[in-house]
Formats: structure tokens, C-alpha cells, sequence
């Protein structure tokens, strides 16, 4: 390896860790992560001149936030512990060791996976007992954050130990269980929210909360796995140290003392087979001197606590069957593939990493083509450190490779699938799967801009039955006394107030409605320069792709998009429905001057009552007018919404014009 592939391996290895420790956001899995710092460490041991302070070998991948508390200095740095990856290594450590300390014994513990904390105790002289003081994130090892108040909640850090000890500071690994994990989860999807990757990073997302109400709900737990300062009796054997702050009710991690190689292979083995029967993940096995006095004589580095390794098991893979594929439409009309897969041994679910897996993400046509899927096919599974399964090889080919439906499974419309993409999309607005979505965006506010039907309201007259289309919301008035006596809007006043705002919403403009149609990359924007070059909705629906690549900032993509959504029938006949309602489709005479603003300077600050800043700078732009971002001499206007700020002084001040959204729409149409 040459200097630069090294300094960019570090570069790579510094975003991974960052993604891990600091957003709770890992990008790949932990055996990945460990493979490149297994590059790094070869590269540095061949030229040791490499290494600096910032190597990724020699520091802690997170730095102290300040989400939850003020930043805490460590009385005894957190530090990391150094991975192995096979039994010699083990072994080599344990000869490396007794060669020193012949008499040297080995605590084999789980290695949860989770994040680290450390507790500090003081002892009360008038109970005799010890109380909790703080709680600190581990951050870049040197330095954590104070999340006191949270670990309060946490039902296994316990506020008081029945210990007779001046001080005692304990660390520990706080953790969610498999059973809160997936709740959390089951609550996201059900409220149409991101569900988390793992528990591991819905753990780290918690202890950091403001709030530690959102930590009890959510159901932390720990195991505490080391005393970092104490009194000698708990400074002595670690062994010794856990059974005493066990007989106090402290929870502390599953350990199994061991003296030979042979034992601590054993012991080692043994977790890793716990792993199916755990209600919580673990990624390895720690083993630790259990002379804590030993320890010191083991260093490695600034980065690794002394007299420690932590074996990682290799990712865990089994043969499956696949049984069937499942296709999914989202609610941005994209098509989605399961795979339900069995153990190809039992029949059954495959037990992998303490989980019962049937089901695996087959992302796209593409990936399935690359992986060979198809049902009878038989291929390896494995959960490299996360709580997803993924397929990662061929084991046996299927008779025939899967392919993608060519008529959407829940409407019946033909599917598209994007040009120079691998996505396959349902582009019906119409379809259920998408519904609440699409009618959610029509009536938001960039869109029609209808107040009071945001998409909860949507759902609801979804499910009720009311709505299937966007011709029906302006149909809802038919329907005023039942809607009144079922509540879905409201009461009476509410009810009447929501039906005004749609029969209101008829007189938007029409580059409103071709926003609000949902046309794949026809935002606000494209829809204004499509309608600055069309009259009506009616025209542009009659152009071709090769007219509509002609206009400025319209590609070829987006011209197939428009092109082909204008010639879907079913679409067509919504059109004609909504124009049938009194929606405008066809842009008032004045909105044709694109030169009404020509030579004039504006600036716009505040908050416009229907324009965003955005829109009113297309909008200023479109008509031959200049929009800057700060008031000076040369600005001829300054349009001010509301909470103006300092622009509307220092204009007030040079004695700029100020004017509002509505004079800035009339200098608009009469030039």
C-alpha cells in the first residue's frame, strides 16, 4: 500500500466512525468497519513512520454532543478495546500474558452491543449507603457528556447501592432489547415515520434524548462490565468486584472465569451459541485479566484500555430457500421486492444473530438480476452486526430469475421504469397504494394550498370512503351533512370552514394545479416554465418530448415524465373531471408579460402570505426583474411579509420603496 491509499483508507475509516459514534447513523456493517482498520493496522505495522496522532488507530471515534447535558471531563478515560478476529490471536494473547503472570486467570464476558457509560457513586455518611451523582457518554474517551437525568429512568441503574464504599465509579453498556426495539418500530411504521436500523443506534438516539420522559418510554436497559474506581476490595479480582455489586441487585454482564486456552475458547464458543436465545444483540466476546493489577502491564495504545481484547465473531451466514417474492408499492408509487425465504435445512424461519428471519429486502430488478433471485433458489444469509438480514451469495440457481410485474399489483396500471434508474414506479395519482400522499401534496400548501386538509384529515376521508381522487375532495361538499354527523372534519363550523377553503382553492393558478399533480420532477418551478411557454394545461398536455426538451431547463427525463403522464388515459379523465369542477387550467392574460419587472431591483424578506421566498424570486426573475439577497442603494423595492426584520429597516432607513405580496402581483400584471 502506497502513502495515499492509506491516507484515503483513514479518510473513509474517519466517516464510518463518525457515522457510528456520533450520528448513530452506520453506513456499513460492523464487520466491514473492522475489515478496513485490519487494513489500516497492516499498513501501519509495515511502515510504522505512517502513524500520527490521528490515525485512526490511535483515537476513539466519538466526540462528546451536547444534546442532553454539559460535557464531562473522565476521572478514568473510556477507552476502547482491541478486536481480534481469530482463536491463535486468543491464544497468543493469553501466552503473551502467562509468560508474565504465570498465575494470570481470564474473565470471558459478553460484549453487548450498545454504547458505553460510566456511573459515579457516593457514599452518604448518614446512610452508609451509596448515592448516584452522574452518568457520562463515553464521547472521545477522554471527554463524555453529562446524561444524568436520563440514565435516572433506566430501570437497571440503580439510584442507590447498598455498598459502605466513599466512591465507587462503575461502566457499563446501555442497550435496547430486541422486544422494545421492535415496538419502537411497529409505533414508527404505524404513524408513517422512519423506523430505526438497529438497536444499537435507537439506543444511542435515546440516552442523548432532552427529554428523559421519550428515555423511560422507550425502554433502555444496561449491564455494568467493569468497576473503574473503587475501594481495594473491588480493585483486587474483577471476578470478585461483579459478584459483590451482583449480591447488591446490580445488574452485571454474563462473565465465565477461565484459566487455560482450552477454557477460554470454550467460553467464547458458548456466547456466541447464546446469541440465538438473547433478547439483545451482542457483537463478540470480551476477555479481560481477571488481576486487575495485571492489566496495566498489557498497553497497547492511547486508543485500547490495557489488559483487555474483544473477539469478534465472524459473520454469522446460513443457506436459504427462497419460497416466494412478495411485491410492494410505496407511497411514492415505487416498487418494492421480499423476499420470504426458510432455513433450507428445517423448513422453518432461519434462526440468525437471535433473530427468527423470513423475510429479506430484494431492493430492485437490478439487484435481482445480479444476485440470480428467483423462487427455489437457494443462497446465504447472513447479519454482519446489524439487525438486517441481507442475501450475500448464490448457493444454488432458481430454474428462472424473477421479473418485475408489468402492470402495477394494486391498480392494474401499466408500470414505467425510470430512464438511466433501476426504479420501477406505479405513476397512477390515483393508485391506493399512494393515495393519501398524493392527495396530501395536492392539497399542501406549495400546491393547491387548501388550509385545514393537511394529511391526517386525508387519510381519514380515505378511510371513510370519501376520497379515491383528487376530482373527489372537490366533491366533499355533496357530502357536508354526512361529514358533519360522522365528525371526520369536525363540528359544523370546522366542516364549513375546510369546504370553503377547497371551493376557494378553484381559483388558483393553474401552474398550482400542474404543481399539485404529482408529476415526476415537475415542481413549482418546472411548472411556472412550462406554463410561461403554454397557455393552458390543455396545450402542454398536447406537446411531445422533442417540443418540451426545447424549453430552457427542461431535460429529457423530465420531458418523458410529463410526455407520458399526459398520455395516460386515466389520468386524462381526471383532468377532464377537474376541469369539469371550475379549476383553472388555462393562465389569465396578464400572468403572459414576462417583462413587466425589467430593470428592477427587489429584495424579500419575511413572510409572504402564499408566496415562498423561493417562489417570489422565481416569480420576480420570470418577469425580467433582478432578486438579491441584502438591501442597498440600488434596490428599487423591498417586499416585506411578515417578522421583516433588519432588511425593512436599513430600507426604511435609504428610503427603498417597500411594498407587500400583493403590490409586487400587481406591478406583475400591469407591468
Amino acid at each position: 500500500m502506497i502513502l495515499e491509499e492509506y491516507k484515503e483508507l483513514c479518510a473513509t475509516i474517519d466517516y464510518h466512525m463518525d457515522r457510528y459514534y456520533n450520528q448513530d447513523a452506520p453506513e456499513i456493517s460492523d464487520y466491514e468497519y473492522d475489515q478496513l482498520m485490519l487494513k489500516v493496522k497492516a499498513a501501519e505495522k509495515e511502515h510504522p513512520e505512517w502513524v500520527t496522532a490521528d490515525s485512526p488507530t490511535q483515537k476513539i471515534g466519538g466526540v462528546a454532543k451536547r444534546e442532553a447535558g454539559v460535557k464531562v471531563v473522565h476521572r478514568v478515560p473510556m477507552l476502547s478495546i482491541e478486536d481480534v478476529f481469530h482463536p491463535k490471536e486468543v491464544e497468543a494473547w493469553m501466552k503473551k500474558v502467562n509468560a508474565l503472570h504465570p498465575d494470570a486467570m481470564f474473565s470471558v464476558e459478553q460484549k453487548i452491543d450498545g454504547l458505553s457509560m460510566t456511573l459515579r457513586y457516593q457514599g452518604d455518611p448518614v446512610t452508609g449507603k451509596m448515592n448516584l451523582i452522574l452518568a457520562e457518554t463515553r464521547g472521545d474517551g477522554q471527554v463524555g457528556e453529562d446524561v444524568t437525568l436520563n440514565a435516572r429512568v433506566i430501570p437497571d441503574v440503580l439510584p442507590v447501592i447498598d455498598l459502605p464504599y466513599e466512591y465507587l465509579e462503575l461502566r457499563g453498556e446501555v442497550y435496547m432489547s430486541h422486544e422494545d426495539f421492535f415496538r419502537f418500530n411497529e409505533a414508527q411504521e404505524e404513524a408513517g415515520k422512519k423506523p430505526a436500523a438497529n438497536p444499537r443506534n435507537l439506543a444511542a438516539g435515546t440516552l442523548r434524548q432532552l427529554d428523559s420522559r421519550i428515555t423511560k418510554e422507550r425502554g433502555l436497559r444496561m449491564f455494568i462490565f467493569n468497576v473503574q474506581d473503587g475501594p481495594s476490595e473491588m480493585m483486587e479480582s474483577h471476578a470478585r468486584a461483579m459478584e459483590i455489586l451482583a449480591n447488591a441487585g446490580v445488574p452485571v454482564v454474563y462473565h465465565r472465569v477461565s484459566s487455560t486456552p482450552e477454557e477460554v475458547i470454550a467460553a467464547i464458543d458458548a456466547i456466541g451459541n447464546m446469541r440465538g436465545e438473547l433478547d439483545y444483540d451482542i457483537d463478540g466476546a470480551v476477555i479481560k485479566i481477571d488481576q486487575i493489577s495485571y492489566r496495566g502491564d498489557f498497553t497497547t495504545s492511547a486508543k485500547y484500555s490495557s489488559g483487555h481484547i474483544a473477539y469478534k465473531y465472524p459473520p454469522e451466514e446460513k443457506a436459504v430457500v427462497m419460497e416466494d417474492i412478495e411485491v410492494t408499492l410505496g407511497r411514492t408509487g415505487k416498487l418494492g421486492f421480499v423476499g420470504h425465504v426458510a432455513d433450507q435445512t428445517t423448513g422453518r424461519p432461519v434462526r440468525l444473530c437471535g433473530t427468527n428471519v423470513s423475510r429479506v429486502t430484494l431492493h430492485n430488478q437490478d439487484y435481482i438480476d445480479q444476485m440470480q433471485i428467483g423462487i427455489g433458489g437457494v443462497y446465504l444469509l447472513k447479519k454482519s452486526g446489524d439487525i438486517i438480514p441481507k442475501l450475500c451469495g448464490l448457493v444454488q440457481e432458481p430454474k428462472e430469475i424473477y421479473h418485475a410485474p408489468k402492470d402495477c399489483p394494486i391498480c392494474g396500471q401499466p408500470l414505467i421504469r425510470e430512464v438511466d434508474t433501476a426504479d420501477i414506479r406505479c405513476v397512477n395519482p390515483s393508485c391506493p397504494a399512494q393515495l393519501t400522499r398524493t392527495l396530501s401534496y395536492f392539497t399542501g400548501r406549495n400546491c393547491m394550498d387548501i388550509a385545514g386538509l393537511g394529511q391526517t384529515l386525508v387519510d381519514a376521508l380515505i378511510q371513510a370512503g370519501y376520497l379515491k381522487e383528487f376530482a373527489d375532495i372537490y366533491r366533499l361538499k355533496d357530502h357536508r351533512e354526512d361529514l358533519i354527523a360522522e365528525g371526520i372534519i369536525g363540528k359544523e363550523k370546522n366542516t364549513d370552514k375546510v369546504l370553503a377553503a377547497i371551493e376557494a382553492s378553484k381559483e388558483n393558478s393553474p401552474v398550482r394545479l400542474l404543481t399539485g399533480l404529482g408529476i415526476r420532477n415537475v415542481g413549482s418551478s418546472t411548472a411556472k416554465v412550462l406554463l410561461s411557454h403554454y397557455k393552458s394545461i390543455e396545450d402542454l398536455a398536447k406537446a411531445n418530448p422533442q417540443e418540451l426538451v426545447m424549453i430552457p431547463d427542461i431535460g429529457e427525463t423530465t420531458a418523458a415524465d410529463i410526455y407520458t403522464f399526459f398520455q395516460n388515459e386515466e389520468n386524462k379523465r381526471e383532468l377532464e373531471e377537474l376541469k369539469e369542477l371550475g379549476l383553472l387550467f388555462t393562465m389569465p392574460k396578464e400572468a403572459e408579460t414576462t417583462q413587466s419587472l425589467a430593470g428592477l431591483t427587489f429584495v424579500v424578506t419575511g413572510t409572504l402570505k402564499t408566496l415562498g421566498r423561493k417562489e417570489a424570486k422565481e416569480l420576480i426573475e420570470g418577469c425580467g426583474g433582478k432578486c438579491t439577497g441584502s438591501v442597498s442603494k440600488k434596490t428599487s423595492y423591498l417586499v416585506a411579509g411578515e417578522a421583516a426584520g433588519s432588511k425593512l429597516e436599513k430600507a426604511t432607513a435609504l428610503g427603498i420603496p417597500v411594498i407587500d405580496e400583493e403590490k409586487l402581483l400587481e406591478m406583475v400584471r400591469e407591468g
